[in-house]
């Protein structure tokens, strides 16, 4: 019985590694803190281009600190609200843009 208890606290304490370990881009995100606005709210960042996905309508931007989420700097997708918006877009090229949550995506409904 010992042993049994011993191995179920070695394989949890191995998955809890693990998926902290497959984070990545997130590390250092503090998912205890809630977000300093309510999450339905316009936010802004700024960031880079990264890739452009204009099939799905999605961009890949790796963005400074969102303060109004307590986000801190990552790489991630977002959906873009107007597909027209993808015209204005480059890989490499630095963006401002707004963004809101809609479901569970975030989608970018503004750039400057």
């Amino acid at each position: 019985m010992k042993k049994i208890v011993i191995a179920s606290l070695v394989f949890i304490a191995a998955s809890a590694g693990f998926a902290q370990s497959k984070m990545g881009d997130m590390k250092g995100m503090d998912i205890a803190k809630k977000p300093a606005a309510d999450a339905k709210a316009a936010h802004e960042a700024n960031g880079t281009i990264k890739k452009i996905d204009t099939k799905t309508g999605s961009v890949v931007i790796s963005h400074g600190p969102v303060s109004s989420l307590n986000w801190p700097p990552m790489t991630m997708s977002f959906k873009v609200k107007d597909k027209a918006l993808l015209g204005k877009l480059a890989v490499d090229k630095k963006v401002d843009f707004g963004f809101v949550k809609e479901g569970d995506d975030y989608v970018v409904t503004t750039v400057k």
